[in-house]
């Protein structure tokens, strides 16, 4: 079992959400043809969005049984449930909600409205994860994660300078006082995101070439969280030919 790292490119952002769409279809087939169930954790963000508006837009979904598919935020903003800033709002218009999934399917993080305070969501967040445990693992193994990348780097509600990328005592971290608004956060934590079979991160614009770049020449996960980012199997960057022009020649991936 290999442990890759990838760069794919594409010349556009339309191109890039369709083809990771296209890709992520093909590979949901692969998976659960082999297990009965899936775990996948989705990303918020412009790019996010627009490839999960790719993927109901693909007829291909229809062969997908998404009864089997289990859903999961990387971070969430501590804002009440139903507003546009939320993450899981953004995926369920532009796709959860076509999907006719079980509840029970769906995990988002709790809301600044559910009553609990950001700590107590925190652990509430990391008791849901680990009702499906496995492996003697406090939360699932993800077969895919998807990560958006900030321009300094950031990943889910991970930042550089701030101690969260180096929590590995808990699987969900309260996040407060973040360099990105709003300030409080809840976040998975480095140690479950690396434990994913595979982490797909899809980055677009001139503003990300230079964390991309850092990350794969060997910068501290500290300086820049997503340099401490690999899936078991595989890590993949999907992105545009703007956020690739700091790469390598040499890491750029001709096929996949």
């Amino acid at each position: 079992m290999t442990n890759e790292r990838r760069v794919l490119v594409h010349p556009d952002k339309a191109s890039l959400a369709s083809s990771v769409a296209a890709r992520f279809i093909t590979k949901m087939l692969d998976i659960l043809d082999a297990q009965a169930v899936a775990h996948v954790v989705l990303t918020g963000g412009s790019m996010g969005s627009a490839m999960l508006e790719a993927v109901a837009a693909s007829p291909a979904r229809t062969s997908i049984d998404w009864s089997r598919v289990h859903f999961w935020w990387g971070d969430e903003r501590w804002v009440p449930a139903g507003d546009g800033e939320r993450n899981d709002r953004q995926a369920q218009e532009a796709l959860l909600d076509d999907l006719d999934l079980p509840a029970e399917n769906v995990h988002p993080f709790p809301a600044s409205d559910s009553g609990l305070s950001l700590d107590e969501a925190a652990a509430s967040a990391a008791a849901e994860l680990s009702t499906h445990g496995v492996d003697g693992l406090p939360h699932p193994i993800f077969d895919i994660t998807f990560l958006g990348v900030g321009p300094d780097g950031h990943i889910a509600s991970l930042f550089p300078h701030r101690s969260g990328i180096r929590v590995t005592d808990r699987t969900v971290i309260a996040v407060r006082n973040s360099p990105k608004p709003p300030p409080e956060r809840l976040s998975l934590t480095r140690p479950v995101i690396n434990s994913s079979q595979r982490v797909w991160l899809v980055l677009a614009g001139a503003d990300k070439a230079s964390a991309l770049g850092l990350a794969l020449a060997g910068a501290s996960r500290d300086e820049v969280p997503v340099a401490g980012i690999k899936g078991r199997r595989r890590t993949v960057f999907f992105v545009d030919a703007d956020a690739a022009a700091e790469v390598p020649e040499a890491l750029i991936s001709r096929d996949y």
